[in-house]
């Protein structure tokens, strides 16, 4: 676990439509972190696979990964916090974004499949179709209790959440 005067990053993680992007951008703000969108670390190919509704495999996701992790890697070495949205479905890609950084969390949004299934029907502006719910879920590894974080069950109020995860990861916000 980090200490105080050393930086710690949040990966607030899910399946798309959890609620991701709205929760870190929150996190972030309470805490007076910097704040990372995941999904603009996808290469452009990856984009227009998921896109076209084409799910992304493991060698998709591997280079996509290792980007998330040298941005953490880049603010770490400059002392700063940060927050960042990664879907983190499997293990093995958290194991990756935790190898050699032991300050990195994880935040995991746990929401029911209709209630998902319900946020996405209604979401626009996003690259990636609800038809990729199914493999997503399918792919989904939940956190476990030996992995560095919490679960955030879903709520209506989103800063309830919020409220909830920094209490669990024991962080005050400013």
């Amino acid at each position: 676990m980090a200490t105080p005067t050393q930086p710690q990053f949040l990966i607030v993680m899910g399946v798309s439509g959890s609620g991701k992007t709205t929760i870190g951008e929150d996190i972030a703000e309470r805490l007076g972190w910097l704040y990372a969108e995941g999904d603009d670390f996808h290469s452009q190919a990856n984009v227009s696979k998921m896109a076209a509704g084409i799910p992304l495999t493991d060698e998709d996701r591997w280079p996509w990964l290792h980007s998330i992790g040298t941005w953490i890697d880049e603010h770490e070495r400059d002392g700063r916090s940060a927050v960042i949205t990664c879907s983190a479905l499997r293990r093995s890609y958290r194991d990756l974004l935790r190898d050699g950084r032991a300050n990195v969390r994880f935040v995991y949004l746990n929401i029911p499949e209709d209630v998902l299934r319900d946020r996405l029907a209604h979401r626009t502006g996003h690259y990636m179709p609800p038809s990729l719910l199914p493999s997503q879920l399918a792919t989904l590894e939940p956190l476990q209790p030996d992995e560095p974080g919490v679960v955030v069950h879903q709520h209506d109020d989103p800063q309830q959440a919020v409220t909830e995860a920094l209490d669990e990861l024991g962080l005050t916000p400013h």
